[in-house]
């Protein structure tokens, strides 16, 4: 199983048309998504790659059943984007677009609440449903189906935690991207619920960035969850005040750093690696413990003791 998309989700890619619209529906589309149709005011009524195009989002819901919209439109339309999928009733919002401003992803977000829509985002890499469903920029040959879950913030890490898996062969059950700004849609909680409460996801990969608190909230919820999280952070070396790559990624009056971050999770017991491949081989690891105790929340430690012995 998968959550939030799956092989029956309908998709509309916004800016479709544009040159990284255009590439990444390709790959979309061999990947296997969906795609129903796509939006652009220069190509409305031909196709693209076989998919026909619109002029706005309305236009095509009338036309097709639509679930899902991924967001190629550039910065400074993004936000109308955005609400133009969600004011058409569309329910999971893929937000790729950089460089938003502040404001305009406060207005994306807090309308989205409103009409009880997920919005992945923005600056976000997407979300991949393994085997079934992408949408967003990640590279096809990475995703694998399988058992794990992975919610993280950055995209790259992402890519090579989710390599580093499958070479192992460890697939994922769904692969979401939060984002890196400072505002963002679905948040670390917002995701864990959803791998809780999905039986074939066994293990969840959590990969944070210093930064906010957002590790912190997660830290609080994985105290509850009855199945296991490991844990990688980037960010170890970064000096206080300096962003590192992402808007949301920087250490401020003594917030946000890898230590509390570290000490938080492991708080909670998840297991947090201290370089990215290591990732696997603690998957590895609490799976086969899987198999031989029943999970409680926070006793991850416990269980890594008995097993010991």
């Amino acid at each position: 199983m998968a959550i939030i998309i799956n092989e029956d989700t309908n998709v509309i890619v916004q800016g479709i048309s544009g040159k990284q619209g255009l590439f990444h529906t390709k790959q979309m589309l061999a990947y296997g998504t969906k795609i129903v149709a796509g939006t652009s005011s220069s190509k409305a009524g031909t196709t693209i790659e076989g998919v026909p195009v619109y002029d706005n989002v309305q236009a095509a819901c009338e036309n097709h059943q639509i679930d899902a919209s991924v967001i190629f439109i550039p910065a400074a339309g993004a936000k109308d984007a955005a609400l133009e999928a969600l004011e058409a009733g569309i329910k999971t919002v893929v937000v790729v677009t950089e460089h938003i401003p502040v404001h305009d992803e406060m207005i994306i977000v807090a309308y989205a609440k409103r009409v009880g829509a997920a919005v992945i985002g923005p600056n976000t890499f997407g979300i991949v449903s393994s085997g079934k469903c992408k949408m967003g920029i990640p590279p096809n040959q990475f995703f694998v189906p399988g058992p794990v879950g992975v919610v993280a913030r950055s995209g790259t890490l992402s890519y090579e935690i989710v390599g580093n898996l499958t070479a192992q062969s460890i697939g994922q059950s769904t692969v979401v991207g939060m984002g890196g700004d400072r505002v963002v849609g679905l948040t670390f909680v917002d995701v864990l619920k959803r791998f809780e409460q999905d039986p074939e996801t066994k293990a969840v990969v959590l990969i944070g960035e210093i930064g906010g608190n957002a590790e912190e909230e997660a830290a609080e919820y994985i105290k509850e969850m009855t199945k296991p999280v490991v844990a990688y952070l980037a960010g170890k070396s970064a000096p206080p005040g300096k962003r590192m790559g992402h808007a949301g990624a920087i250490i401020e009056r003594g917030k946000g750093t890898y230590s509390g971050k570290v000490e938080a999770l492991e708080a909670a017991g998840a297991m947090v690696a201290s370089v990215p491949w290591e990732v696997g081989s603690l998957i590895k690891k609490v799976l086969d413990l899987d198999k031989q105790f029943n999970w409680e929340p926070g006793a991850l430690r416990m269980r890594e003791e008995r097993l010991d012995r």
